[in-house]
């Protein structure tokens, strides 16, 4: 019985550093889409200057 305690504790560690490395994935991934579209704009800009 006292083994439950930290399975427990672990558990609960583990799906919040889960939670942690999703979120943080997402907003990286975000941020590369944002800095992708305003590079693209960028070189059609470009393209039209020229």
């Amino acid at each position: 019985m006292p083994q439950m305690a930290p399975m427990w504790w672990m558990s609960i560690m583990a799906l919040t550093v889960m939670m942690l490395i999703i979120t943080m994935m997402v907003n990286y991934f975000n941020t590369i889409k944002i800095i992708s579209k305003k590079s693209s704009m960028t070189f059609k800009k470009m393209s039209w200057t020229w």
